[in-house]
């Protein structure tokens, strides 16, 4: 088993590898590398995480890109080989939820504030904190490589828009360890709840934790749909699918991916 890194003691004991690095391009990019290079030597929920990541991508190839140690960034190796491919969307909307507890775990005064934009944005009073981006290793069926990255100690004057926020910038101090267990610990119980059902999210109890944090829902939205069109209406529910159901025109409309903004 590899050392712990040192400052990650807790990360450590619920993680068998957490590697830590200076600097990189993208943990997640680093991560699948890594995976391909010694697949046994990456095993469920392994860590990569880093401070000072140059190149991050988030949805729909947009960049991501911070001052250094202004943010943390953690990609996760999880093993689902015995979850149905059918499920595997879940697997964003699993991490969201994690990592939107293990936000508000750490928020002194208004963890209610704390919600998950669907699928896997975490917000605090509407303000993004956390994105998270999820992709699967070419060729491992088993492998998805997890990666999230944390406002933490980003003064409000380097935030990139002002729909951004981080803990720095709401006065508040992260204990990254501490979040990062708690969030590996979230992550790996979900996932395990949903391999235990076979896949079924509303017997694993995956749906309506997702619905108990999510802010989408009950609100006005517009989303960028993937060919280009938009959809406005108001979110309704979360189907079995994790697709989000938006009614409009009479209608509702599931969706399966998509940008999604919320309406004031």
């Amino acid at each position: 088993m590899p050392i712990p890194a040192d400052g990650y003691p807790l990360a450590a004991a619920v993680s068998p590898r957490v590697q830590v690095v200076e600097t990189t391009d993208s943990t997640n990019a680093d991560a699948v590398a890594a995976v391909l290079a010694d697949d046994a030597g990456w095993p469920h929920l392994s860590v990569l995480v880093t401070t000072d990541q140059r190149r991050g991508r988030g949805r729909l190839d947009r960049t991501w890109v911070t001052p250094a140690r202004t943010a943390l960034a953690v990609s996760v190796v999880v093993r689902v080989g015995a979850l149905p491919v059918h499920a595997r969307g879940w697997i964003p909307l699993i991490a969201g939820v994690a990592m939107t507890r293990a936000i508000a775990a750490q928020l002194h005064g208004i963890p209610q504030a704390v919600g998950l934009k669907w699928p896997n944005d975490v917000l605090v009073e509407g303000q993004k904190i956390c994105g998270i981006l999820a992709e699967a290793v070419p060729g491992e069926f088993d492998a998805v490589v997890v990666g999230a990255g944390v406002n933490t100690r980003m003064p409000r004057v380097d935030l990139p828009v002002a729909t951004a926020i981080s803990f720095a910038a709401l006065g508040q101090e992260a204990d990254e360890d501490r979040l990062l267990a708690d969030y590996l610990s979230g992550l790996d119980r979900l996932l395990t709840d949903l391999i235990d059902a076979e896949g079924d999210a509303v017997a694993a109890g995956v749906l309506s934790a997702v619905e108990s944090v999510c802010t989408t829902l009950g609100g006005d939205v517009v989303v960028s749909l993937p060919d280009g069109t938009t959809l406005e209406g108001r979110a309704e529910r979360i189907d079995a699918q994790g697709r989000l159901v938006v009614a409009a025109g009479g209608a509702e409309i599931p969706v399966a991916a998509g940008d999604v903004t919320h309406v004031r």
